[in-house]
């Protein structure tokens, strides 16, 4: 199929290219021509595994281009709109301009019988608002609404192989052609079984958000628990560990620590429970409130420990291990890691800080702090290591070769993710959150 992604960001360039790998010709569309510019070299803007690979054959193949020009969509059967939902500066509520400004440039070159089809994530109702727009501009376009469901550092693999696929869609004959179009687009994933929900607009949009209001809920719970474990000698760990063995819970998404961050689900929530504010439902959700603070406490706790062991924060040296806000991607936004690193030095700490991957971009938005190349050059003369995203390469540092170039051997474990045992024998005071 010729299909068409307006928007190329992080979710836009994956979908681009996952596509066009897929066999479909694809053209992306961003107003951003430095991206673009990138985009089209092989270049992504952004790290993520996998990516290189997928653009340099979808490019070589002749299937994938990239465009600033919105008339480059004219002829595609499938239009995607991809772009971000910030939250709004100075409100929780999601920020709808990008979006309402790719559907208004994109409906210029849309013609009836084709297939619009949203990815961003949006507030419950705004796909309802849209439709309207689609078939007072171009009466005989169809909407659709297509969630996605990407995990950072798998995103490519996620696009080609998702383990649902959701299709919010009008009800008639309308919206049962768009469901065949989709699974046209996702043939292969369709053809292996993965499970197709059909539903309409606001539940579509609620599938999104529901879920990582979930997943958010989960990782707060269990950092909640690590809170009384701390007051109270339990092991936080082996907690998640009991419970997780419960097939009603599970143990994904269930480990302590600094809790979550990222350009999904800290603005998600908050403009989920913004949506239904506005909804005059906010009783609904007011327990994201708490999962907010909660998320948000863990960050200021590993501050706590620093100071506590040191005895203060004026002029103690601290290494902090990673930058992202998970591994495997260079995703800085609302990383528990950078706002820690910012938050020992705005205290009076020499923080050093290393990531195999986030430095350049944590360079620009943390200019004050001093940055690494690698774990062992952050660590010299540190008073303490603070491991914070938990890189393969952090999790098997050898304990006594880090002591070497540390002054004080104290690591605080930021993911609970090494193994004291095998710390403490190396002579280090070891500090897990909730253990």
């Amino acid at each position: 199929m010729r299909i068409s992604v307006i928007g190329v960001g992080y979710l836009g360039a994956v979908h681009a290219a996952a596509m066009a790998d897929l066999g479909h010709t694809v053209v992306g569309v961003d107003v951003d021509e430095a991206k673009i510019a990138a985009l089209s070299e092989g270049r992504a803007p952004f790290f993520e595994p996998g990516l290189p690979g997928v653009l340099a054959s979808a490019l070589g193949s002749g299937r994938l281009s990239f465009t600033t020009d919105f008339a480059a969509v004219a002829g595609a059967q499938v239009h995607f709109v991809a772009v971000g939902t910030p939250q709004s500066a100075g409100s929780d509520a999601a920020d709808l301009r990008f979006v309402d400004a790719a559907f208004a440039s994109l409906l210029e070159h849309v013609a009836p019988g084709e297939v619009i089809v949203g990815k961003s994530t949006v507030p419950v109702g705004t796909a309802g608002r849209l439709a309207e727009l689609v078939e007072e501009r171009v009466p005989g376009a169809t909407l659709a609404w297509n969630p996605e469901f990407l995990r950072e550092g798998f995103a490519v693999q996620d696009t080609v192989s998702p383990d649902r696929l959701v299709y919010g869609v009008p009800a008639g004959p309308r919206g049962e052609r768009a469901v065949r179009v989709l699974d046209e687009v996702y043939a292969s994933a369709v053809a292996a079984g993965t499970p197709v929900v059909v539903t309409d607009y606001a539940t579509a949009e609620l599938v999104k958000v529901a879920a990582n209001a979930f997943l958010a809920t989960k990782i707060s719970f269990i950092n909640a628990m690590a809170e009384i474990a701390e007051v109270t000698g339990a092991d936080v760990t082996q907690l998640a560990d009991a419970i997780g063995h419960d097939a009603r819970i599970g143990r994904r998404f269930l480990n302590a620590g600094v809790g979550f961050g990222g350009g999904c689900l800290p603005k998600d929530i908050r403009a989920f429970s913004a949506r239904a504010r506005e909804l005059g439902h906010g009783e609904s959700v007011r327990f994201l409130d708490e999962v907010d603070k909660i998320n948000l406490r863990r960050r200021e706790r590993v501050v706590e420990l620093v100071r506590e062991e040191a005895g203060g924060l004026e002029g103690v040296r601290v290494a902090v291990l990673g930058l992202a806000f998970k591994p495997h991607s260079d995703d800085i936004r609302d990383s528990p890691a950078l706002d820690i690193a910012v938050r020992l030095a705005e205290g009076g700490a020499v923080v050093t800080a290393t990531d195999p991957e986030a430095v350049p971009n944590a360079r620009r938005r943390a200019p004050q702090l001093v940055y690494a190349d690698s774990a062992m050059e952050a660590a010299r003369d540190a008073d303490i290591v603070v491991l914070i995203t938990e890189w393969p390469e952090f999790r098997s540092l050898d304990p006594r070769e880090l002591g070497d170039r540390v002054k004080v051997r104290t690591v605080i474990d930021g993911r609970n993710t090494l193994d004291p045992h095998t710390w403490r024998t190396a002579g280090w005071t070891y500090h897990g959150l909730g253990r």
